[in-house]
């Protein structure tokens, strides 16, 4: 195979409809856009227009709102909370807070705090704070020797 033989495959590249240009072209005349009407002209936007009914989007109501005052807490099962001591990214024998949490990678950004949360299981001893903690959680670590403050 020489240079000046190399050629793209067969329907790899398709030419532009060049429209508007003569009657033989098959897009001639109007161009693909009809007989006159709003949607034969440019600049025409119309979406949720339904000619003149009152649009779906104003029939149907509204439903719901959010709350300003909305907390956005991190969450940390125990599940996870043990894979990571097995994996020695904690020390269960130190203290453990929000930002050993964040150091170790279990949390990402905290905004509002930290929530401990039961699904999993937990067999290490520990002692940790966070920002709250669901019953089921503290009752967990407790059986499991540990102590959970909440902050």
């Amino acid at each position: 195979m020489k240079i000046n033989e190399l050629r793209d495959n067969d329907g790899a590249r398709k030419e532009r409809t060049r429209v508007g240009r003569g009657i033989g072209s098959g897009k001639g005349k109007t161009a693909g856009s009809g007989h006159k009407g709003q949607k034969a002209r440019s600049g025409v936007a119309i979406n949720g227009f339904e000619g003149g009914q009152m649009p779906i989007y104003r029939r149907l109501p509204k439903r719901g709102f959010t709350s300003l005052n909305k907390k956005d807490f991190q969450i940390l099962n125990l599940g996870r909370l043990q894979k990571a001591i097995d994996d020695k990214k904690l020390d269960a024998k130190k203290p453990i807070t929000i930002e050993t949490l964040v150091e170790s990678g279990l949390v990402g950004k905290v905004v509002d705090g930290v929530r401990l949360l039961a699904k999993g299981e937990l067999t290490a001893k520990v002692d940790i704070t966070v920002t709250g903690a669901s019953k089921g959680a503290v009752e967990a670590v407790e059986k499991a020797g540990g102590k959970v403050t909440v902050a």
